[in-house]
């Protein structure tokens, strides 16, 4: 049975540590692991591997439902060998290191963070000590902003808190009210980005809302302004949050009470969607199975 990892705040925001070749433990830290994934770890995945989010999906994760929410969470399947090692790790390191995902780059740290207002975040820094892990022994200083920095997460963190609102902003009560549907809309909108875009320009999408043609036109290309997109979609058709305006046709009551509003046009986008595929041939079942890394 492997160690627990001895977690501890950093109320000073400073460590000492060092990964590099040379240390006996190098890439241990790789296998093992639960390693959970955000939407940005998958655009620049499966961007570096030139695969659709849905292969990537298919070929590199398993999904669970999260214990206290009920919405779905990611993780990178591991090798089916004796120590589970990650997929992307060969002998010389990582294979995709300049793509790894935000939890490689934040490690020996880990990061808690949840949407305190509509405006602030909050967030935590601990450091995670494992007991092969030799890095500690080094001198190199550090103090959190540094390291973030220099492995490149403040572009990652930005990119994730995006869905801070829709993960942490609601009570986990509330979240659980959501039917399969729905928990089905968030894995795609969440995780399958490339197929949230299908949904989006092959539905009724567009007919039913007023969308600008610029935003439109960066949608179809840009993965960081689609992932935008999408967590304004899920606060519209889960949470009745207004960030979409619904075109005057379509309003068969304006005295209805935002939510209602909301989750009725997502099932009838979702209606026409999976009618379209029906007729295209492409699929339109969202599988969903019933900033972290952990062994």
């Amino acid at each position: 049975m492997t160690a627990a990892p001895a977690i501890q705040r950093l109320p000073d925001r400073n460590f000492r540590f060092a990964c590099h070749a040379a240390l006996p433990c190098f890439t241990r830290c790789c296998a093992n692991l639960e390693l959970v994934l955000t939407t940005y770890d998958i655009i620049r995945l499966k961007n570096r591997l030139q695969l659709s989010s849905g292969s990537f999906l298919d070929r590199y994760t398993v999904t669970h439902a999260d214990r206290r929410s009920g919405l779905p969470i990611v993780k990178l399947k591991m090798l089916d060998d004796a120590d589970r090692r990650c997929p992307f790790v060969g002998p010389k390191g990582c294979r995709v290191y300049e793509v790894r995902p935000g939890a490689c780059r934040l490690y020996p740290l880990g990061r808690a963070a949840s949407k305190l207002s509509k405006n602030r975040s909050g967030e935590v820094y601990f450091t995670v000590k494992e007991p092969h892990c030799l890095g500690w022994q080094e001198e190199t200083a550090w103090t959190v902003e540094q390291w973030l920095t220099d492995q490149g997460l403040d572009e990652y963190n930005a990119m994730n808190d995006n869905f801070l609102e829709i993960t942490t902003g609601w009570p986990p009560n509330h979240l659980k009210t959501l039917g399969r549907q729905q928990l089905q809309m968030v894995y795609m909108a969440v995780y399958d980005l490339d197929g949230f875009r299908r949904f989006v320009l092959e539905s009724s999408f567009v007919e039913r809302f007023v969308i600008d043609e610029t935003v439109l036109a960066r949608i179809r290309s840009d993965d960081s302004e689609l992932m935008a997109f999408a967590c304004r979609w899920l606060k519209f058709s889960l949470f009745g949050e207004m960030t979409f305006r619904i075109r005057d046709r379509f309003q068969e009551d304006r005295s209805e009470q935002a939510l209602g509003a909301g989750r009725r046009h997502h099932d009838s986008i979702i209606a026409s969607f999976r009618a379209s595929s029906d007729q295209t041939g492409r699929g339109a079942n969202f599988p969903v199975s019933g900033s972290s890394r952990h062994r």
